[in-house]
């Protein structure tokens, strides 16, 4: 397939998901299957890119071994126009998907976001939902000590980050989700993990605050990758998409399969596919 004549050096927005359970997360390792690499190495492979370094791929948000997503934002070169860029780019692979495209300045800081959400889908009902309904609201600050709420960070002094909001959503498929304009590595899993181990009564409330607030630090497990999905990532002024990805028979190939292999992960595969098939906008 020849490229549509464009701009060689037209830098290009995308909206995009994945199943985060067939890779080892976003960023390339030797050795690994990951997105970048698989997505970097599609790129190169359908002419999109002359090379990953002529690509210039990058990434709003870095996402975990076995983290999927239904909203990422990236940031790629090529010469390709929007429709033929979005069809070239969903014949990659077929656990990730490509849905909406435009041009942006070169200027452009895919990970100058002004919002980000999560959603951690939940396997059974909390036990103590009054205690958990509490507990999030202590975490949803404008400050919050990520300390004991994140991986690898240095202990000498707090570091603050805001929480826009953590909230329930209850229906066919409950999870929590979580805003915040960015987070650090691990934050959302650590956050769920502090939910979980408020529910079972090993974390009071009381000590919660107090690494919260920067009094304190707790020691958390992190919750299970796979009920974690990077829901979408937003902009201001929000981004006015200029192409859309028609549906396409070829991701419920992947994606019907992939629900009947996992019953467990029912709830996350349902939603992750349920926004691989965009709308066209009215």
């Amino acid at each position: 397939m020849s490229p549509p004549a464009g701009d060689a050096d037209g830098r290009w927005l995308v909206r995009f998901g994945y199943d985060g359970a067939s890779f080892d997360g976003w960023a390339r390792q030797p050795g690994r299957r990951t997105i970048e690499e698989v997505i970097g190495s599609g790129l190169v492979r359908y002419h999109v890119a002359p090379s990953l370094r002529a690509a210039r791929l990058a990434v709003a948000s870095r996402t975990d071994r076995r983290v999927s997503a239904a909203g990422n934002v990236l940031v790629l070169t090529s010469s390709w126009e929007g429709d033929a860029l979005l069809h070239a780019l969903n014949g990659i692979a077929p656990e990730i998907f490509f849905t909406h495209a435009r041009r942006v300045p070169p200027s452009f800081r895919e990970r100058g976001a002004v919002r980000r959400e999560y959603r951690y889908f939940l396997g059974q009902p909390w036990s103590h939902p009054d205690r958990v309904e509490a507990a999030m609201h202590e975490l949803a600050r404008p400050q919050l000590d990520v300390r004991s709420f994140g991986r690898d960070i240095p202990h000498e002094l707090p570091k603050w980050r805001p929480v826009d909001s953590i909230t329930q959503v209850n229906g066919r498929r409950p999870y929590v989700r979580v805003r915040a304009p960015a987070f650090v590595w691990g934050m959302v899993r650590k956050i769920v993990a502090a939910l979980q181990e408020v529910d079972a009564g090993r974390l009071s409330l009381e000590r919660l605050e107090s690494a919260v607030q920067g009094r304190g630090r707790l020691t958390l497990p992190t919750a299970e990758p796979e009920p974690l999905v990077l829901w979408r990532v937003l902009y201001a002024p929000p981004i006015r998409w200029t192409h859309v990805r028609a549906r396409h028979g070829r991701r419920s190939r992947y994606w019907e399969p992939a629900l009947r292999r996992s019953v467990a992960r029912e709830a996350v595969v349902r939603a992750v596919a349920s926004e691989a098939t965009p709308q066209p906008p009215s």
